[in-house]
């Protein structure tokens, strides 16, 4: 088979704790769980596509092209720092609207385990989808509050105590135990948010942690990013996916979503 698309997120469902990953074809889903330990060749073909349809040989930052990255609400500043978000207070910082249906609605604060533990915001609807692009071993939803900002407070205030971010090659080299007591942890986290001063309607915590287990049939010792804006071919055996990453003979590592808009042909070689 040999496709040539534009590289987007890869759609994943978790089914009774495993996690399977599609290739979205446009017109088809290839099933990714299926083609481990088989030899895949990916191919630059020098073409970007940015969401917003126009074409440029490479992203400008970030996944868009110069005009999206200054002013597409996507790539707005609360989008990586939720307590940045206005439209609570009715006001715009690039697309009003657009913020208010994404920013005024159920957000979860959650605890998640990558290679330690971590502290995120994610909207209430995208579970477990943003624990699964982080790769997160397992997870616990601390609370759920009716907007971004003040999910973006409560993570603020809890990044004093927990990382927010994921070294994704610690990611991709964890195989072990997890030595953690999640639910202690969040009691714990709570107890901190309890102390600050900020109005949300209490949240039912059931101290239920989700676990994720992802399809690798190897765990690299080392890794190597690939982009394919600079690497024109890429080929070999499909060795692990974990989190947006295809790992490649067990070390090359493609970030999907980071290479999102590229055009490439894709195809299985055996």
């Amino acid at each position: 088979m040999v496709k040539d698309l534009y590289l987007k997120k890869m759609p994943a469902q978790l089914k009774e704790g495993q996690v399977v990953y599609y290739l979205d074809l446009d017109d088809d889903l290839i099933k990714l769980n299926e083609l481990l330990g088989k030899t895949i060749k990916i191919e630059s073909l020098d073409e970007f596509k940015c969401h917003c349809g126009s074409i440029d040989k490479v992203a400008f930052r970030s996944g868009f092209c110069r005009r999206c990255f200054y002013e597409s609400p996507l790539a707005g500043e609360s989008i990586f720092r939720p307590e940045l978000s206005k439209a609570h207070l009715d006001e715009q910082d690039r697309d009003l609207e657009w913020e208010k249906k994404n920013q005024l609605q159920p957000h979860l604060v959650y605890l998640a385990f990558t290679d330690k533990v971590k502290v995120g915001v994610t909207r209430k609807n995208q579970v477990p989808t943003r624990w699964i692009d982080q790769g997160a071993s397992c997870a616990i939803a601390l609370l759920e509050v009716s907007n971004r900002y003040l999910a973006g407070m409560i993570e603020v205030a809890l990044k004093e105590h927990f990382s927010d971010k994921t070294a994704y090659q610690a990611m991709l080299k964890f195989n072990g135990d997890i030595d953690v007591d999640m639910v202690k942890l969040a009691h714990s986290a709570l107890e901190e948010v309890n102390t600050l001063d900020l109005e949300y309607e209490p949240f039912p915590f059931d101290q239920e942690v989700f676990n994720l287990s992802f399809p690798m049939q190897l765990i690299p010792e080392k890794v190597k990013s690939v982009k394919m804006t600079q690497t024109n071919t890429l080929q070999g055996v499909l060795t692990a996916i974990k989190g947006q990453y295809l790992v490649v003979d067990n070390q090359n590592v493609v970030n999907v979503r980071s290479n999102a808009g590229q055009k490439v042909r894709f195809q299985i070689v055996t």
